[in-house]
This record gives structure tokens, C-alpha cells and sequence, in this order.
């Protein structure tokens, strides 16, 4: 806008004011005889072409087409202009180029002088003016009566001293009183207790009306805290605007304020703020201890001076949430917090103590986290925390419980279902489902703190709608939040019930080796793992040793671990080489899989987290004082020699469980007496902080102290490894350190398959048990041997071998070369033959058949005399 523009916008001289519009002046005879220059240069007409000349010669009621335009039809008659005009009246002029033109016209009668009259006496005025020009001014006129009168926003004016000089309507609404009462005060007397919050300005409003004044730079969008005379029960914001004033010749007249209320858009963006808050901070972890403390860390103090969350004990232990009454709701006080300076009696707890900054706590807070919360407060389990209980020799409670009187906010709400409003305190249940976790409570403190101080007056007390609606909300989140937390609770429970039932609850002694372990489940976040491992008894004294790692966490692979647990020590009860149990092993695992896939018709894509375990099996003997062991995608185990030297054997690395497609291998190595071997999960070695090498370097270095014990192993090993205690992934470590069977244990002997060789045999096994003392054994050894050889020499072929072991039981094993392993079945009554190794059966605890590269050798087991066994 140029500045002519500008000047002339600013001019509020309206159109017929005498100093601008035209005028002409007229005798009683309607004779023009004065003719100013405005009037001049509207119609073209200079003074002596209209002087002595009728009015009519240039206006006209009506224009040359004989009615007026729609907009200005009505404009005729009385209307706003100078006070000594009588009104004004819409006519037609005819400029001196032939153009018609609405003009509005006002008169002015003029004083008669004393026998003064007739023609060429002035007896009126006559004003013109453009009717386009009258009613963009009328505009404008309007424009600023609504601003001083019906604007909702705040408008002052302050003088070079910051005196008031002049407000509109919505400035004495704010004040309460009219502009009289107040007119001549400063900023500082009606806004004493305010500032401004917006950073980078003064803070006063002296201060910012002196730097407009100084720098005439106008201010915009300042942010004013304060409380206005109308309501000093609370805050309000302003958004403020400032910029100088100067009259027409650019002296400075003062300052303009405009200032409009935004309290309530500011309230309703802290409500939305708080609720994102509420979004990013609530329900951080699945743990229902930790999300109650999240709700009562968001709402004190912006929302609430106190909150108190109280949670079903069927959700802290992860059970179905609550239906039925409040009677057969037992709540529990999980997390509560106040704000510094505010303390209100607490129904649900013993005594009807304060919290906050009363008798029963300190400081800003009181949470459930550890025994003292942020800022040195008490939990309320703790036992200096609210209601923290304890038994003088029994162990403290967690979390107290709390009990509502009837007729409390808290136990109407329990019986509604319903949030419930009782002054400063709004109760809102946890509800999820149709059932009931809990109950949040907000307290505003309307009565007097711990301290007795009563509430300031800038502090609301109740709670408005829109905070209802904002408790609800919030409510609903962490009802959300504590029902997952409540659900992983349950499976995370039944998981390690699980998987404590499938792993070992202790490893029986061996004579083959010495054994000791260590399981570390995952941590909370990651939930239970599938790591397993397990020790074997098998026969001819073997030990089999198996750790194996499922894919994923939870439910599925604590009962995935159980099953392959399950079908490992099915296949090494059959004494299959470690290559061959993986290959079944692996063949079952591939199979779920393919079934259902198939029902599925091929068309759904299924995860089954069976597939990708992995498993490393060993078989160690302890008379030749090897182990033979295989691998399927497993960590390979680490060897420790009688020396102390480490190291990590080159196993053949097969492909994880269920993937199929390339063969395991089998390796055997010697291991010396006193040789220790570790059989771990990638979760012991492998950690986020360092990679799996870093960690297998780190469990070398402590295996290979020879003095300690495979107890002080394992405590050293997991202490280093997995420093916290727990991990992203479980864990499991099992050590064992070998022994040998003396030669006076063991005897063997090789027979041919002759007749002759049964007598032998049972001649040998005789002389045998008399050397060991076990006689007794002699009658029952002789028929095992007896039919065993015999059926070795009829079936199968030589050589023979006839072997016995002394160690916890009387070991008795008779190889062949045949490849057929005999059947116990129930022999008629007319059959020949078929009894004898149903008697062998009944003589031994147990029997079986392992097989070898040159054949097999059947086996059986006897047990002791209880001299001997002892």
C-alpha cells in the first residue's frame, strides 16, 4: 500500500464533512450562489458556470433511466455524519462531461440575519459526496464501534506514561468494572501479579510497553500469565499484541494493547500435550508394577496433586481380571504419588494416613519401584512407605492391600463400574474386557495438606468436564497397558512352570562323569526362552550329553524344548549314534511342519519355532575313554585336558533342526581321565555388548583353572559372561569332567560261535563274580549268559564277545556280528523255544540292544546286592 493510500485510509473525516466534501451554498429560492473547489473538481462545473444558477440545474431526484440502484434504494434518509447536519438524501448529478452520478447530499440550515432575506441571501448549505465513498466510510465506522464495543478481543490504550487512557468492552468485562474506575492506573495496578511467559521479551508489562514505545516495533503473539480482577480464583492466558500510537504528525500518543483470552485453548492443548505424554510413557514395559508407576508419574502434578493406583491381585499375578462384587475384588496399592506440599487422607489404607508430605512418607514422590523411589521416598511396599506392612519375623508384603469403607468414592466406583466425582477427588476404574484391574485415583486436595496448609487460590480443586474425559482416557490407556502387562504376567508364569517342569531337576550321579550346570532364563522383557540340556544314562555305562536352543521365547518354545527334550532321550535309549539320533531328531522336527502345510492345502505360510533349534549330542564311554559327538547348527563344546589347555573342537557343523538337506557327521575324540568338557547356548557366550568370539575367549580363560571346582566354574563362568544375572536371551551351561573304569572293573572275553562256547562263557562270567564277591549274582548270570551266547551262536555269527562291568550295576553285554536284535514275545503252550529271553527278563532291570559298525551286542543290567550296591 503506498502511503498516499495509507493516509488516506487513516483519514476518519467521513465524506460529508464540510472540510472535504462538496459544498455549495443556496438562497431560500434554491439559487446556487457559493461554489467550493471540492465541489469543483465532483461535478467539473467551475463558479461561473453555476453561480446564480437553480440547484435543479445540476442534481436531480431521479436519474435519466428513472430509478436508483438496489444498493442504494434504501440508503436514503437519516444516518450517521456530522452532528450539525440534518441528513442526508440520495440524488442524481449530471457532471459537466454528461455523466450521471449518485451523490449523498446533506443541508444545513443557516442562521437568518435580522431583515435579512430573499433572493441571494444564504439561507443553507448543501454537502455532496460520492455514495461509494459514504459507504465504505460507514464501514469503517462500524468497523471501530465493533471493535469498541462488541470485539472479544481486549483493547487499551496506554499513554507515554503507561497510564490507562481508553479500553473497549471486552476490557471492562475482564475487570468487572467500567472504564471510569480505572481509567488513569498503571499496568503494573491491574495486572500486579502477571508476567509474561514467552521467552526473549521482558517479563513485566512495563517493560514491554517501554521497548514499544522506545523502538516503535510493534510485538505479536506474547504469551501473558496472569489473573484477571473478574477471576482471581485462577490463572488465565493472554495472547498479547503491542504497537505505538502517533498522531498526524508522528508525535507518540501512547500504546496500543490488544490482548485475547486463550485460556482455554491453552488448557485444551495441555490436555492433548498430556496425553502424548501419556501415549510415549505409559506401558514402557509388560510389567503391571511399572505401568501404574507411569500413570502416576504423567498426572502429578500438571494433572493431579496425588494419584493413587490400586490394581485387582488377580492382575499383579496375572489372572483373569475381576467380575463379580467388590467383595470378591482384593486390591492392592501398587504405586501412588503427591506432589511436593500436598497430602490427603488415604481411605484405603490402615489408619487413614497421609501420603505426599505426611506421616507416612517424604518428598515428591512414593512409587513402587525398589525400596526408596525418586527423590528418596518410600514404595508403598517399603516399611516406611504407605501402608507398607510387615510381620515381626516374617517377610514383608510387596504390595499393601487396601480396603475402601462403603461409601467411599473408591468403593462406589468398584460397585458402578463407573468413574465417580466427589469434589477434589475423581476415582476412574481400570476396566478391560468387562472386567475390573483396578482403580486410579486423582486427588486435587480441596481440604488442607499434611502440613495444614489449605490450597492456594490458583490451584483448581475439582475437575472440569474436559478433565473427566482426560482421567477416562488416561484410564483407559493404562487399563490397556496393565491388561497386556497382566497377560504376559500369566504366560510368562505358566512358561517357566513349563519349562521348570522339562528341564532337570537335578542330574543323578554318574560313574562315567562328573557333572554340574547353570540355566539362566531370559529376562522379563525377552520372556522364557528355549535353552535345554540333559544328561543320559545309557548303556555299557555311557553317559549321553545333549544341550540344544529353540528359536523364539514364550509358551511355544518352553513346550518346543519339552518335546525335543522328550525325543532325545527316546532316541538315545535306542543307543543310536550321535549322527543317526540327529538325523531322526531331525526328520521329526521337519515333519509338523510339512503336515501343516499340507491341511493347509500349501497355501498358508506357517512359522513353527521348532524349526531352526539346534542340538549338540555327545555319547562318552568311560572304559575306552572316548566321545563320539555331533553337531546340528549348534556352538561346538569346549575340551579342557588334564593340562589346562582349552580348546574347541572342529566339529562338522550340521544344519539346524528341521531345515534338511545335508548329512551330520559324527567325530570322536579321546579324552583323558580328569578332562573337562563345557556344553553351553549361544546365550552365555553371545551378548549384545560383545560378539560370540569375544565370549568363547572369555569361557576359555576360566575353564582352564584346574583347581577349581566345576561349582566354582560355573558361578565364575556366568558371572563373567552374564554379569547382570539375566540376558535378551536364556542361557544354559552344563560342565563335565570325565572319568575312566579301572581294568579291575572290566572284564571281556572273545568266544567262538561254537556250541562249546556257551559252557565256556558261563564258566568265565562264574569265576568272574566269585573274584568280584558276587556270588549271589551267579545263579541269574549263568541263565543271562547261557541264553544270550546261545542265541549269539544259533542267529548270528563270530566272533563272539562276552563282557562284564561292575559299577552301580552288574553290566553283562554279549556282541555279535548279526545285524537282527531278538524280540521278547509270549511263547504257546506247544511251542519248542521263546522263553528264554522272557526269562532273561525277569531276572534283569533292564535290557536292550545297541548296535556297531561290526554288528550289535545285547546288553542287560542287574542290580547289586545291597552289600555291594552300599
Amino acid at each position: 500500500m503506498s502511503a498516499a493510500n495509507t493516509a488516506e485510509s487513516a483519514d476518519f473525516r467521513g465524506p460529508l464533512d464540510i472540510t472535504r466534501a462538496a459544498t455549495v451554498v443556496l438562497d431560500a429560492e434554491s439559487t446556487v450562489i457559493g461554489w467550493s473547489p471540492a465541489a469543483a473538481e465532483l461535478l467539473g462545473y467551475g463558479p461561473s458556470d453555476v453561480l446564480g444558477r437553480p440547484l435543479t440545474a445540476f442534481l436531480s431526484v431521479r436519474p435519466a433511466g428513472g430509478t436508483l440502484p438496489a444498493e442504494v434504494s434504501g440508503a436514503a434518509g437519516p444516518g450517521p455524519g456530522p452532528p450539525s447536519l440534518v441528513g442526508h438524501e440520495i440524488h442524481v448529478a449530471r457532471t459537466r462531461d454528461g455523466r450521471e452520478l449518485l451523490v449523498a447530499t446533506a443541508t444545513c440550515p443557516l442562521p437568518a440575519a435580522a431583515g435579512a432575506s430573499g433572493p441571494g441571501t444564504p439561507d443553507r448549505i448543501l454537502v455532496a459526496a460520492e455514495v461509494e465513498a459514504l459507504l465504505h466510510w460507514e464501514s469503517r465506522i462500524a468497523l471501530l464501534q465493533g471493535l469498541a464495543t462488541r470485539s472479544p478481543v481486549g483493547l487499551a490504550i496506554y499513554d507515554t506514561d503507561l497510564r490507562l487512557s481508553w479500553s473497549n468492552t471486552a476490557y471492562e468485562r475482564e475487570m468487572g468494572q467500567p472504564l471510569a474506575a480505572f481509567r488513569g492506573k498503571r499496568a503494573e495496578e491491574l495486572y500486579g501479579a502477571g508476567s509474561f511467559v514467552t521467552p526473549g521479551y521482558p517479563h513485566t508489562l512495563a517493560g514491554v510497553m517501554r521497548q514499544v514505545l522506545d523502538t516503535g516495533e510493534p510485538v505479536l503473539d506474547l504469551h501473558f500469565r496472569g489473573k484477571p480482577p473478574s477471576d482471581p480464583g485462577r490463572d488465565h492466558l493472554w495472547s498479547c499484541a503491542y504497537y505505538r500510537l502517533e498522531d498526524a504528525h508522528g508525535h507518540t500518543l501512547g500504546v496500543c494493547e490488544d490482548a485475547f483470552d486463550i485460556t482455554d485453548r491453552y488448557r485444551v492443548q495441555e490436555r492433548l500435550t498430556l496425553l502424548v505424554e501419556a501415549g510415549r510413557r505409559i506401558g514402557t514395559a509388560l510389567d503391571v508394577a511399572t505401568t501404574a508407576e507411569e500413570i502416576a508419574e504423567v498426572a502429578v502434578p500438571d494433572f493431579a496433586a496425588t494419584v493413587r493406583v490400586d490394581v485387582t491381585r488377580a492382575a499383579v499375578t496375572g489372572e483373569t481380571a475381576a467380575v463379580g462384587s467388590p467383595a470378591d475384588m482384593s486390591l492392592l496399592r501398587v504405586a501412588e504419588r503427591s506432589a511436593p506440599g500436598s497430602g490427603t487422607p488415604d481411605p484405603g489404607l490402615p489408619g487413614n494416613g497421609t501420603t505426599g508430605n505426611g506421616t507416612t512418607g517424604s518428598g515428591p514422590t512414593a512409587t513402587a519401584r525398589g525400596p526408596a523411589g525418586p527423590g528418596g521416598t518410600n514404595s508403598p511396599g517399603s516399611p516406611g512407605g504407605p501402608g507398607g506392612t510387615s510381620s515381626p519375623g516374617g517377610p514383608r508384603q510387596p504390595y499393601p492391600p487396601v480396603d475402601y469403607p462403603p461409601g467411599s468414592p473408591q468403593s462406589r466406583s468398584l460397585s458402578s463400574g463407573g468413574l465417580v466425582l466427589e469434589e477434589g477427588t475423581l476415582v476412574v476404574p481400570l476396566r478391560t474386557g468387562g472386567g475390573i484391574l483396578g482403580l486410579v485415583t486423582f486427588d486435587r486436595g480441596e481440604g488442607p495438606d499434611a502440613s495444614g496448609r489449605t490450597p492456594g487460590p490458583d490451584r483448581a480443586t475439582t475437575f472440569d468436564n474436559g478433565e473427566v474425559a482426560l482421567a477416562d482416557e488416561l484410564a483407559a490407556r493404562a487399563a490397556v497397558c496393565i491388561d497386556n502387562a497382566r497377560r504376559y504376567t500369566r504366560e510368562r508364569t505358566a512358561s517357566l512352570a513349563l519349562q521348570r517342569q522339562l528341564l532337570p531337576h537335578h542330574l543323578p550321579p554318574q560313574s562315567a562323569v562328573e557333572t554340574a550346570y547353570r540355566y539362566l532364563p531370559a529376562d522379563d522383557v525377552t520372556g522364557v526362552g528355549g535353552d535345554w540340556f540333559d544328561v543320559i544314562p545309557l548303556s555299557g555305562t555311557r553317559v549321553g550329553l545333549v544341550v540344544g536352543d529353540v528359536v523364539g521365547h514364550g509358551l511355544q518354545a518352553a513346550a518346543t524344548m519339552g518335546r525335543l527334550r522328550t525325543s532325545v532321550r527316546a532316541f538315545a535309549q535306542l543307543d543310536m549314534a550321535p549322527d543317526e539320533l540327529l538325523t531322526r531328531l531331525d526328520d521329526l522336527v521337519g515333519q509338523p511342519a510339512e503336515d501343516w502345510s499340507d491341511a493347509c492345502g500349501g497355501a498358508v505360510e506357517t512359522y513353527d519355532v521348532t524349526t531352526g533349534a539346534t542340538c549338540l549330542y555327545a555319547v562318552y564311554d568311560p572304559v575306552s575313554r572316548r566321545c563320539v559327538m555331533a553337531r546340528a547348527g549348534h556352538l561346538p563344546p569346549a575340551v579342557v585336558g588334564p593340562g589346562g589347555e582349552v580348546s574347541f573342537p572342529d566339529l562338522p557343523a550340521g544344519p539346524p533342526l528341521g531345515l534338511g538337506g545335508l548329512p551330520f557327521e559324527s567325530m570322536e575324540i579321546d579324552l583323558p581321565v580328569g578332562s573337562l568338557l563345557a556344553l553351553f547356548t549361544d546365550g552365555l557366550v553371545e551378548a549384545r555388548d560383545h560378539d560370540v568370539g569375544r565370549g568363547l575367549d572369555t569361557l576359555g580363560r576360566v575353564l582352564g583353572d584346574r583347581s577349581a571346582s566345576l561349582e566354582e566354574l560355573c558361578d565364575r563362568a556366568v558371572s563373567e559372561l552374564v554379569p547382570g544375572g539375566t540376558s535378551a536371551d536364556d542361557a544354559a551351561l552344563l560342565l563335565v569332567r570325565t572319568r575312566a573304569l579301572g581294568a579291575d572293573r572290566v572284564a571281556e572275553w572273545e568266544l567262538t560261535a561254537e556250541p562249546v562256547s556257551v559252557g565256556r562263557a558261563r564258566e568265565l562270567a562264574t569265576g568272574q563274580l566269585e573274584a568280584w564277591g558276587l556270588e549271589e549274582l551267579a545263579f541269574a548270570t549263568q541263565l543271562i549268559v547261557s541264553e544270550l551266547v546261545t542265541n549269539a551262536v544259533r542267529y548270528a555269527g563270530g566272533p563272539l564277545g562276552l563282557r562284564l562291568i561292575r559299577d552301580r550295576t552288574l553290566v553283562c553285554e554279549v556282541a555279535d556280528t548279526g545285524h537282527t536284535s531278538p524280540h521278547l514275545r509270549h511263547s504257546a503252550a506247544d511251542d519248542e523255544g521263546g522263553r528264554g529271553l522272557f526269562i532273561v527278563a525277569q531276572l534283569v532291570q533292564r535290557w536292550g540292544t545297541r548296535y556297531t559298525p561290526t554288528g550289535k551286542t545285547i546288553w542287560t543290567e542287574q542290580a547289586l546286592p545291597p552289600a555291594e550296591a552300599g
